[in-house]
């Protein structure tokens, strides 16, 4: 009887295991149906309509840049190509390639001595070193030069130590020079190359840099720089449009770039379509870099086929070594931040800087105002865009959405034309049909170019969350019955809340930064830190702008310790 028992429980148990399969695979396979047909579904209905409202809004300034340069320009480009715009064309390359190279130097000299080497402070300069991104190049550059000019605490002392009575007697480097403007720009961009480069080194097989050692190659020539190429181009390329894209800097040292060129010949000269000529040309200039790069690296792998322990093994050093690696580190913080800093708080502590507190207050609600409305709007959209690029349309969809992205590859003053050129369409429309305007006013538009400027930013971090998430979460949702507004609700946004938090950080501090865009289409008596700045740094009155200046410095930092944070993990 117990085993007549025992083999009817396990015949029981075995026809009741069959029956549970049967059914989860009858499941499966019901479920396999839907997820065909859903992806059936989406390749067949390929973009969703509302993406491509939004991509069509998105995309509109780029394409009016191009129909308004099409207009004409009264015989000004022949003379503009007879005059200045060779000049225009040579400096911004100049210009681009001091800053790169200096950006380079400094950025991947620091990210190879933090994480190849242990001396004094590393810990601490991981940290210091992303501290520039913080600092506006043109905040730099006001303070720099009422520092080192002629009239300066640096030359006055001189003067005043060696005996020395003119200019002539001696000879100190002018700041206001090309120079001047590739060091400034250097010491606050170097930190894009400088923590994807670090990230690069530390994701790197440790295997790889093992082999190199055992082979008596060099570490860094052999194995770390060839695999890190990617990350440093990626960085290297994000300086070069801020390179393209400054006005503070080079409007305030009168270097003539392009980008001054299209402010002059828009404003000075009244001519709109060969403000966007000029604007493509910078445009175009951007893109061939970059494609020279693509093509370059083309038939190359940097894939990192190694597995197991990463990062680069750690080398002990001399005291006197460790001091050089020390110097090394510590001289584009003192450049791109301490300094700096250290001027704009002798011009506060001297009590120049609060001369009127209703205006700092003033500028304080319509800046952190601009920039908390601009956060909001940019991320509303970006994410809008990336759920329904990733969940709602096929490939084409998130090519479209990411093309969308396009406005941070122009400047402020390029993109502000087609702007205020599709402003002006949207406008004339509504006229004729309700007889009144919409976007008429200035705050209206300026918050339209900033969404179209910086929703690259809201859309990358948004995205990089959407790609750390498990797949087919979506799918697995529906398959269970969940609407896509329910899913969307419940699943998708929590996760993604760090990835909204960190974009909407950054669109902040860019708002807050940015000024050639703010300061063209912004509405009469609308300032924010940026524009006030700028304009008493220009009549050289930099004590008013000090505390403005610090303010802008101050909400950079938390972003910056957020990005580096993350990185880190």
């Amino acid at each position: 009887m117990p085993i007549l028992y025992r083999g009817f429980l396990y015949r029981g148990f075995s026809y009741r295991e069959k029956h549970i399969k049967m059914a989860a695979l009858s499941f499966e396979k019901s479920a396999l149906n839907k997820v065909q047909s859903m992806r059936h579904l989406r390749h067949q209905f390929a973009v969703h309509p509302l993406l491509l409202l939004v991509c069509f809004v998105l995309l509109a300034p780029v394409v009016a840049i191009a129909i308004v340069a099409t207009g004409p320009t009264d015989d000004l480009m022949p003379h503009l190509l007879q005059t200045v715009l060779g000049r225009y064309v040579q400096n911004t390359i100049f210009l681009m390639v001091g800053v790169g190279v200096l950006a380079v130097l400094f950025g991947v000299s620091t990210a190879w001595l933090v994480s190849r080497y242990d001396f004094m402070g590393r810990r601490w300069f991981e940290w210091l070193l992303v501290l520039p991104a913080a600092m506006p190049a043109y905040i730099i550059a006001y303070s720099y030069t009422d520092f080192f000019e002629y009239a300066g605490p640096v030359q006055s002392y001189l003067r005043s130590f060696f005996g020395w009575q003119t200019a002539r007697d001696y000879w100190f480097p002018e700041i206001r020079s090309f120079g001047g403007a590739m060091l400034i720009m250097a010491s606050v961009l170097y930190p894009y190359i400088y923590l994807l480069a670090r990230t690069s080194f530390r994701l790197t097989s440790s295997n790889l840099f093992e082999i190199a050692e055992i082979s008596g190659q060099n570490l860094f020539w052999h194995v770390g720089l060839p695999l890190a190429r990617p990350a440093i181009i990626a960085g290297l390329s994000l300086v070069l449009m801020e390179v393209v894209s400054d006005f503070g800097t080079v409007e305030y040292f009168a270097l003539e770039t392009l980008t001054l060129g299209i402010f002059n010949v828009w404003i000075g000269m009244n001519s709109k379509p060969a403000a966007a000529q000029l604007a493509l040309c910078a445009f175009v200039l951007i893109g061939l870099l970059l494609m020279m790069e693509i093509f370059a690296r083309s038939r190359r792998s940097f894939q990192n086929s190694g597995f197991g322990r990463v990062g680069v093994p750690r080398k002990s050093l001399l005291m006197r070594t460790q001091l050089f690696c020390v110097f090394i580190c510590i001289l584009p913080i003192i450049i791109g931040f301490a300094l700096p800093v250290m001027i704009l708080l002798n011009f506060v502590m001297r009590g120049g800087g609060v001369q009127a507190p209703s205006d700092i207050l003033s500028l304080l609600q319509q800046s952190f105002g601009l920039a908390l409305i601009a956060a909001f709007s940019v991320i509303l959209l970006a994410l809008l865009a990336a759920l329904l690029a990733h969940y709602r349309s096929a490939r084409t969809g998130q090519m479209l959405a990411g093309a969308a992205a396009a406005g941070y590859a122009f400047p402020g003053t390029i993109l502000a034309i087609g702007v205020l050129a599709v402003a002006g369409y949207v406008d004339r429309a509504f006229v004729s049909l309700f007889s009144a305007p919409l976007m008429a006013g200035g705050f209206a538009v300026l918050l339209f170019g900033l969404m179209v400027r910086f929703h690259a930013v809201g859309y990358g971090a948004i995205v990089s969350g959407i790609r750390r998430m498990p797949p087919h979460m979506m799918e697995s949702g529906l398959i269970m019955g969940y609407r896509f507004p329910v899913i969307i609700g419940r699943v998708i946004l929590p996760l993604l809340r760090p990835s909204i938090i960190a974009g909407g950080l950054l669109v902040f501090v860019d708002v807050m930064k940015e000024l050639p865009m703010t300061l063209l289409l912004r509405p009469f008596s609308f300032e924010t830190f940026a524009t006030y700045t700028y304009q008493f740094a220009k009549d050289e009155m930099l004590e008013i702008a000090a505390i403005p200046a610090l303010l802008i410095v101050c909400a950079g930092l938390l972003p910056v310790y957020l990005a580096n944070r993350a990185l880190e993990k």
